[in-house]
C-alpha cells in the first residue's frame, strides 16, 4: 500500500466570492481561470505597478503594504479566501500605491485584466460582488488608520491576530515577530514585548517562526472595538449566499 497521499486538486470555489457566483457566471470564468502558488514573501505587485490579474485566494494571506521614503512599512489591509487582490483593474486606477506581498503561503486563482474588465462590463453578480468587497475593503484601510493612531500596540497585535486566524481558519499563524513588527510599522522588540506578555496571560503561544493562538476567547477580550466593526462590515456586504 502506498504512504503516500494525493493532494486535492485546488478549487476555484475555496474563494468565497468565486463561490458565490451563479453557475453561469461561475462556468463562464472558470476555463480562464489559472491556479498559482503564493510562496511566503512573494510580491503579487509592486507600489505603482501596472495590474495585469486579478488573483482571488483560496489559502494563505496577501498583505496590501504602504512603503515609506526611509524604508518603513506598514500594513493597511490583508486580503485572504473572502476576497481578491488587484481591485485597480476594474476601479480604473491601473495601479495601488501599496504593495501587494503573501503574508501567509497559500495559493490564488488568477484571472487576467482584460477579461476581469469584460466580466465586469457585463454588470454581473461579480461586478457586484467586487464593488461590495471594495467597500469593505475601504472600511479595514480606515479603520487600520484609527487603530494604528489611537490604540495601544497591544490592541493593534490582537486585532491583527484575529484578523489573521480568520482568514487562515487556523490558531496556527506561520510568521516571524520581525514581520509582524514590520506588518503593524513598530521596532521588533516592542512585538517581542508584546507578544511575551500575550503568552504570559496564557492567550498565546510562540515558538521560532510562529505564533499559536491558545485562547481566542481571551484574545476577543483583549483586542479594540476596531476588529468587529470590520468583521461586522464585511459580513453585512458580504453574507456570501451561495447562487
Amino acid at each position: 500500500m502506498s504512504t503516500s497521499e494525493t493532494k486535492p486538486e485546488p478549487d476555484p470555489r475555496q474563494n468565497r466570492i468565486l463561490a458565490a457566483l451563479p453557475k453561469s457566471e461561475y462556468e463562464r470564468l472558470l476555463p480562464n481561470l489559472k491556479f498559482v502558488e503564493m510562496p511566503l514573501g512573494w510580491t503579487v505587485s509592486e507600489s505603482g505597478d501596472h495590474v495585469d490579474f486579478v488573483h482571488f485566494p483560496i489559502s494563505g494571506i496577501v498583505s496590501l503594504i504602504y512603503a515609506l521614503e526611509d524604508g518603513s512599512t506598514s500594513e493597511t489591509a490583508l486580503v485572504g479566501n473572502e476576497g481578491m487582490v488587484g481591485i485597480s483593474i476594474f476601479m480604473g486606477g491601473e495601479s495601488m500605491p501599496t504593495s501587494t506581498e503573501v503574508q501567509s503561503a497559500g495559493g490564488a486563482f488568477k484571472l487576467s485584466r482584460k477579461l476581469m474588465k469584460q466580466e465586469f462590463e457585463l454588470a454581473g453578480e461579480l461586478q457586484r460582488l467586487a464593488l461590495l468587497y471594495t467597500q469593505a475593503l475601504i472600511c479595514q484601510t480606515s479603520q487600520t488608520a484609527v487603530c494604528n493612531q489611537h490604540h495601544a500596540l497591544d490592541q493593534q497585535l490582537c486585532r491583527w491576530l484575529l484578523m489573521s486566524m480568520d482568514r487562515l481558519q487556523d490558531n496556527q499563524i506561520i510568521i516571524t515577530q520581525e514581520m509582524v513588527a514590520n506588518l503593524l510599522g513598530v521596532r521588533r522588540e516592542s512585538i517581542t514585548e508584546a507578544v511575551g506578555q500575550l503568552q504570559k496571560d496564557g492567550i498565546v503561544e510562540r515558538a521560532r517562526g510562529r505564533i499559536t493562538v491558545s485562547d481566542r476567547k481571551k484574545l476577543e477580550k483583549r483586542v479594540c472595538e476596531c476588529y468587529s466593526v470590520v468583521k461586522e462590515e464585511y459580513e453585512r456586504l458580504l453574507p456570501f449566499e451561495k447562487k
